[in-house]
């Protein structure tokens, strides 16, 4: 799938299978992600080292972007890994094929 910019999305990022989970809202897909992957802001993800994209959806609005994100917090980890395998079984870093 292409993603365009300026699309709301939900995404988890991971530091290996079955590793450490991030899960983040964004209107920038692509930018958001290459932040994470470069580092660029101190936080969680830099300290845990999370930045294969393992997971993402795409929202019409960003309102339903932060329900979901919301939602998947929410979850427990059985179920956001068991989201991630159906999508990704080899929880390949989806990045590139985002554009």
């Amino acid at each position: 799938m292409i993603v365009t910019m300026k699309q709301p999305a939900v995404y988890i990022l991971a530091n290996q299978r079955n590793g450490t989970l991030y899960i983040g809202v964004t209107s920038d897909l692509i930018k958001r992600i290459s932040e994470h992957k470069g580092h660029t802001k101190i936080g969680f993800t830099s300290h845990y080292t999370c930045k294969n994209l393992v997971y993402y959806e795409i929202f019409d609005d960003m309102t339903n972007a932060i329900a979901r994100e919301k939602q998947l917090k929410a979850g427990s980890r059985k179920k956001k890994i068991d989201l991630i395998k159906k999508e990704t079984p080899q929880w390949k870093d989806l990045y590139e094929g985002l554009f």
